[in-house]
C-alpha cells in the first residue's frame, strides 16, 4: 500500500498481522480505473526515486520512466487537438516535450498529485503551439489571441442562434466590440485554408472557380490565336530557341551550349525572335 511521510513517499508491503478484519464486498474494478492506478502509483515511485536518487544518471532514469508511465496521457490531449490543421504527429511530439519538462519541474514535496501539474503545462504548450507555429497566414496577434475565445463563445451560443450566431451575440457574451469578433471570424481559415478542389454542395462554385479571371481567361485565349500563324513562320532553330527559354526555363549560357555559339548570340537571337512576334501582334491587332 502507499503510505506518506514528511519528505518521501515510499511503497510498502502489506505486513498481514494483526486481527483479520471483517470481509467487506470489493469496489467493482474498471480496466480504466485499474490502469489510472497503476499509472499513478509507477509515477508516484518514480518520482520518489529521482528525489532521492545519489547522482544525476539514477535521477535522469527515474525522471524518464515518469515520462514513459504518463506518455498515453500526453497523447490523449494532443489527440484532442486533431484536425485543426497541425499533424497529429507534430502535436503528440509537442505534448511529450511537455511531459519531460514537467517532469523535471515537478516538486513531488508540495504534495500534489503530478497530472494536476503536468496536463495544464501540456494543455498551455499546445496551445502556444498552435499560436506560434499553427499559422497558415499569420493574422495580427490581438486578433490571434481573441480567435479562440471567438470561436468557443460561438459554439456555445449555437443552440440559442442556430446555426448562424450573430457577431453582436457574441460581443455581447465575451464584452468586445464587433469589430473584434469580426476579425477573429475572419481570420478562422488562417489555421487550415479551404482546398480548391473541396467538394461542396451542387451549384455552387467553390473557391477555384471563383478565383478564375474571366476576362483575363479571354484575353490569354484571343492572344494565343494571334501569335500562333506567327509562330508558325518561325524557322525550326527559332522556335527550338523559344522552347528552351520560355518552357524550359534554361539559361541564355545554357542555350548557347547547345547550339555551340556564344551567349551574345543566343541574346541577339532571342531579341530578334521576340521582335517579330510583337510586330506580328501589333499587325494583327
Amino acid at each position: 500500500m502507499l503510505t506518506q511521510n514528511s519528505s518521501t513517499i515510499a511503497l510498502l508491503p502489506s505486513t498481514g498481522t494483526g486481527s483479520t478484519p471483517a470481509p467487506t464486498a470489493p469496489r467493482p474494478a474498471t480496466p480504466r480505473r485499474d490502469e489510472r492506478e497503476v499509472r499513478r502509483a509507477a509515477t508516484t515511485t518514480h518520482l520518489h526515486a529521482a528525489e532521492v536518487a545519489p547522482d544525476e544518471a539514477s535521477r535522469d532514469e527515474a525522471l524518464r520512466e515518469v515520462v514513459v508511465a504518463n506518455m498515453g496521457v500526453a497523447r490523449a490531449l494532443a489527440a484532442r487537438q486533431r484536425n485543426r490543421g497541425i499533424p497529429l504527429e507534430d502535436l503528440e511530439q509537442v505534448a511529450y516535450l511537455a511531459l519531460v519538462r514537467a517532469a523535471s519541474h515537478f516538486d513531488p514535496g508540495q504534495g500534489k498529485d503530478f497530472l494536476t501539474y503536468a496536463v495544464p503545462c501540456i494543455r498551455g504548450e499546445l496551445r502556444r503551439h498552435f499560436r506560434d507555429l499553427g499559422w497558415m497566414v499569420r493574422p495580427p496577434r490581438d486578433v490571434q489571441e481573441n480567435q479562440s475565445a471567438v470561436i468557443r463563445a460561438r459554439d456555445r451560443l449555437a443552440g440559442d442562434h442556430g446555426d448562424r450566431v450573430p457577431d453582436e451575440a457574441i460581443a455581447r457574451d465575451l464584452d468586445i466590440p464587433v469589430a473584434v469578433v469580426q476579425q477573429a471570424l475572419r481570420a478562422e481559415g488562417c489555421f487550415r485554408p479551404v482546398s480548391l478542389d473541396a467538394p461542396l454542395p451542387v451549384g455552387q462554385a467553390g473557391p477555384a472557380e471563383t478565383a478564375i479571371d474571366h476576362e483575363r481567361e479571354q484575353e490569354v485565349v484571343e492572344m494565343r490565336t494571334t501569335l500562333q500563324p506567327a509562330l508558325r513562320r518561325l524557322d525550326a532553330r527559332e522556335r527550338r530557341i523559344l522552347v528552351m527559354r520560355f518552357f524550359q526555363d534554361r539559361t541564355q549560357q545554357e542555350i548557347a551550349d547547345e547550339l555551340g555559339v556564344t551567349q551574345t548570340q543566343v541574346s541577339r537571337l532571342l531579341s530578334g525572335i521576340l521582335q517579330q512576334l510583337r510586330d506580328a501582334v501589333g499587325t494583327a491587332a
